[in-house]
């Protein structure tokens, strides 16, 4: 309208308009922007809800997902072709073969490590174990007594830990020793964990197999 006021130009409304953009862009930068607080010390950040799946398998999309892998425990892609997690008695259940799963994999990564690093050379400085490689230490080992005195202290270990097992709110593989503090809390630790120890599973298996087949040390072929 103020541009049909006689002698009103255009190049009057200009720089008005100009102002009053620069005005409300000023305001809109001064605004306070919201910041996600840290976490309290010590808490751990919350754990994500879980994904929903379909009815499919995640791993084969063809076959049907088993009932009680739902996705919401870590590392649960739909997988199980022996039904496993069907099983659900007092004492075996779906919490007990995941604790069965995470102990073997812990228990073949130092395996896979060990048996590659004997074959090495890398031994204790003593002279019973000179000449020994990791496919033929097994005999030695039993009568020399070591594998006994290895069996009472796995042995004392698998107490400890049976009797956390039942224990009400037990977390699977969660035994409260974590000296390094690698996975308090960390849903994304507990994934690589899981991952790392069912490849070592399958390592150590070919490791062994490849061993005794070429009867050769490290690279095993």
């Amino acid at each position: 309208m103020l541009a049909l006021v006689p002698g009103y130009a255009a190049s009057h409304v200009a720089p008005v308009m100009a102002r009053a953009s620069a005005t409300r862009t000023l305001a809109r930068m001064s605004e306070p922007v919201p910041v996600e607080a840290d976490p309290a010390p010590g808490v751990a950040p919350p754990t994500p809800a879980p994904t929903a799946v379909g009815k499919n398998s995640a791993a084969i999309p063809f076959l049907s997902r088993p009932e009680k892998l739902d996705g919401s425990m870590i590392g649960d892609v739909g997988f199980d072709p022996f039904g496993l997690s069907t099983i659900d008695g007092e004492y075996i259940n779906l919490n007990w073969m995941r604790e069965a799963e995470l102990k073997h994999g812990r228990i073949a990564m130092l395996a896979t490590a060990g048996w590659i690093a004997v074959d090495l050379g890398i031994k204790f400085p003593v002279e019973k174990f000179t000449g020994l490689t990791s496919l033929n230490a097994h005999d030695p080992m039993v009568l020399s007594g070591d594998l006994a005195y290895l069996l009472l202290i796995v042995g004392g270990f698998e107490t400890v830990m049976g009797v956390q097992l039942f224990e009400k709110g037990h977390v699977p593989g969660d035994y409260g020793w974590d000296p390094l503090n690698l996975g308090k809390g960390d849903p994304e630790a507990a994934i690589k964990e899981l991952k790392n120890g069912r490849l070592a599973m399958l390592a150590f298996s070919g490791i062994v197999t490849q061993s005794a087949l070429t009867g050769k040390g490290f690279p095993y072929f």
